[in-house]
């Protein structure tokens, strides 16, 4: 049996997904990256389990995602991973992580390098283990978002849920 196909075998499909918007500028009606990421996660069969748009301060982007770990499976935050001033997502969310999953920084610059070039290493997006559940930065923008959704995250939700013991 192939990697692959014996990840997707032992995935746990429906995830309890909280997604955390970082921002000062943006409300409901202008995220469209959190409403993108909530559609893909929706489209693949997992549950949007919470939805909420914070500014971009680190204690709240770290209490928010607190507060969304207690009734979900992970959470998924965009917005504040870039080099501005005000980008503290980063700040509120590595010292937080159990474990840093490295690769998917890694991949998600080399994958962004592919579309925006040189740009992509301004962004230091992240995913990690808090507590037993999944926590991933992204960047504010939808084009990263997407990227990040489509190319990483979707496709390893499950596995990513069956390595740390969720059932759906």
């Amino acid at each position: 049996m192939a990697v692959h196909e014996h990840h997707r075998r032992a995935a746990a499909t429906h995830l309890k997904i909280a997604v955390i918007t970082a921002s000062d500028t943006r409300g409901a009606d202008e995220d469209a990256s959190g409403r993108l990421i909530r559609e893909l996660l929706e489209a693949a069969g997992h549950q949007v389990g919470h939805y909420e748009i914070v500014r971009d301060d680190p204690e709240r982007i770290a209490a928010a995602v607190r507060a969304a770990l207690k009734e979900c499976d992970g959470a998924i935050v965009n917005g504040g991973t870039g080099i501005a001033p005000r980008d503290t997502t980063i700040e509120a969310l590595r010292p937080m992580l159990d474990k840093e999953i490295e690769g998917f920084g890694e991949l998600f610059r080399m994958l962004s390098y592919q579309e925006v070039g040189a740009a992509a290493m301004l962004s230091r997006a992240i995913a990690g283990i808090v507590g037993g559940r999944l926590v991933a930065a992204l960047p504010g923008s939808t084009a990263g978002c997407r990227l990040a959704m489509e190319k990483l995250l979707l496709p390893e939700l499950g596995h990513i849920g069956n390595l740390l013991g969720m059932r759906a």
